[in-house]
């Protein structure tokens, strides 16, 4: 019997990036293309057609072989009924994309946000792979989230489940607001954006630090500083990663996950943020809700997005 193949979608504004996947979750072929927003839903669609039938093509495996299509977007999205509720960056509003897709493909097709399937992706073929439960957290511009139950991706009822960013836990005399409109939201402290936020306000105020406002601060320049002893970026990214950790002690009390897998290019950080994490998970987490629990780095780097949306045909 011929392998079945699987091709995961991963929907960004700029491109279009496409897999083959095997049923190990294993990525045997990738291609990229332009997505090409301005020229509407149609062409988009299009667009994704032509990359998934091009990657086939262009591989070792034949059409029949190709079990069916997964896609992440970056946005809000209803699973069930396969519609992008609403996506912006590639200027998606309630688009049918499952029925879309379905009707010029000629094979199933799922679809998720960005931050579930890059958690699928890891739990399946990643840091988690061979785990049941899992959470992924995912640190960029904003904090993103995953939760891996029983293998599969939890949505909640509505689907908006993971959104760990926006949990508040930074307490009201610190808090800021967050862009959901919310108080001291998990995002305002630990992703890229709160992390320049809090290094711009330091030299604001004169305190002395390595830092400079003479160009625009990058969270690459805060770790670096930390990693060389300035004191100011170290209080930073020890503040990031406290609220890191005391996160992950919550959502522990409610989940119990064995991992927590942290991704996205804030964690390129390194050890010290990681041993921080760790360090106020095991200050918080209740001792039988720490043991066997580990906070891992993610490992597919870019390719978890295409790995999970692949996967989404298999463990959703």
């Amino acid at each position: 019997m011929s392998e079945s193949i699987y091709v995961g979608v991963d929907l960004g504004g700029t491109a279009i990036k496409v897999g083959i996947c095997n049923g190990d979750g294993q990525l045997l072929h990738t291609y990229e293309g332009p997505t090409e927003t301005a020229k509407g839903v149609d062409v988009v669609i299009s667009n994704i057609e032509k990359y998934v039938r091009h990657i086939v093509e262009q591989s070792p495996y034949e059409w029949d072989q190709l079990k069916g299509v997964g896609a992440g977007v970056a946005g809000f999205t209803n699973v069930r009924e396969g519609i992008i509720v609403l996506a912006p960056n590639i200027g998606f509003r309630d688009v049918p994309i499952r029925a879309l897709l379905e009707e010029r493909i000629g094979k199933p097709v799922r679809i998720d946000n960005d931050a579930n399937v890059a958690a699928l992706g890891e739990a399946w073929a990643g840091a988690g792979k061979g785990i049941e439960n899992c959470v992924c957290y995912t640190l960029g511009t904003g904090v993103g989230g995953g939760i891996i139950i029983n293998g599969k991706i939890y949505q909640g009822f509505s689907g908006m489940a993971g959104e760990i960013g926006h949990m508040s836990v930074v307490p009201d005399l610190e808090a800021i607001q967050c862009g959901c409109g919310k108080m001291g939201c998990l995002e305002t402290v630990s992703s890229a954006t709160g992390i320049i936020r809090m290094a711009n306000d330091a030299v604001e105020r004169g305190d002395r630090t390595s830092l400079a406002l003479e160009a625009q601060i990058a969270a690459k320049e805060v770790f670096d500083a930390a990693k060389a002893g300035d004191e100011v970026a170290l209080r930073i990214v020890k503040r990031a990663a406290f609220y890191l950790g005391k996160s992950m002690a919550a959502v522990a009390t409610v989940l119990n996950p064995e991992l927590f897998i942290v991704g996205g290019g804030v964690s390129k950080a390194g050890d010290f943020l990681f041993e921080e994490m760790r360090l106020v998970f095991a200050k918080l987490a209740p001792e039988p809700l720490q043991q066997g629990v580990s906070i891992v780095p993610a490992s597919l780097g870019n390719d978890a997005g295409i790995v999970g949306a692949a996967g989404l045909l298999l463990r959703s």
